[in-house]
């Protein structure tokens, strides 16, 4: 079984290094391709502004943040949070931990210390195993844990913006955003490749506790 799997690695990678946007973010100083999907739905539903405070969840290695601080500026605060290490980001508070477990949740709320967010921004991903089935599972429970943090800490009227692995769960966990949030509209920047199941959706208008 190992040659299938090494033959598909270099596939993965001359894919990966002929990528127009992994060149564009080497060519431009950023992280990570990743960073050009959140920039063209910024710059598409105009999400973040001067003075935001934002949450950043999958943060990792960092594209994100690093567009984030650009737009809240100097007055805005952004915090982050991912299992893998990163390398800071001025402007970036860091926390490096497990989301799924409580202690590291604790530490992001410690943190926040009662402020209300603008923003949660979630672009999490479970470790995919190949097990369809499974991975779906665990890729719905980060994001019902994502909402789960939006609902404790964003003000009214606040936003989200999430990864969404299309499949089982998907449709009930739109309902619920839907039941939150006074809107909820998906979102597939060109950067997402075409044959991913993933989608972004966008919630926006948080409708307070429930």
């Amino acid at each position: 079984m190992s040659p299938p799997k090494q033959s598909s690695g270099k596939q993965w990678m001359r894919e990966h290094l002929q990528d127009e946007y992994v060149r564009r973010a080497q060519k431009e100083g950023y992280r990570a391709r990743a960073i050009y999907k959140l920039k063209e739905i910024d710059e598409r539903d105009r999400l973040i502004k001067p003075g935001m405070t934002v949450v950043d969840l999958g943060a990792a290695p960092g594209s994100w943040c690093e567009y984030v601080v650009t737009r809240v500026g100097d007055k805005g605060r952004v915090f982050a949070l991912d299992i893998l290490p990163m390398d800071p980001v001025a402007g970036v508070e860091f926390f490096q931990g497990d989301f799924t477990e409580q202690e590291v949740l604790d530490r992001l709320l410690q943190a926040l210390g009662g402020r209300q967010v603008d923003l949660v921004l979630s672009d999490m991903a479970p470790n995919i195993s190949g097990i369809g089935v499974s991975d779906q599972a665990r890729a719905m429970h980060l994001v019902e844990l994502a909402m789960d943090l939006a609902e404790q800490v964003l003000r009214p009227g606040g936003d989200l913006l999430v990864k969404v692995f299309q499949g089982q769960g998907f449709p009930e966990f739109q309902k619920a955003l839907q039941r939150r949030f006074k809107s909820v509209r998906t979102r597939k920047p060109k950067a997402s490749r075409a044959r991913s199941r993933e989608i972004y959706l966008l919630a926006q208008g948080f409708l307070g506790g429930q």
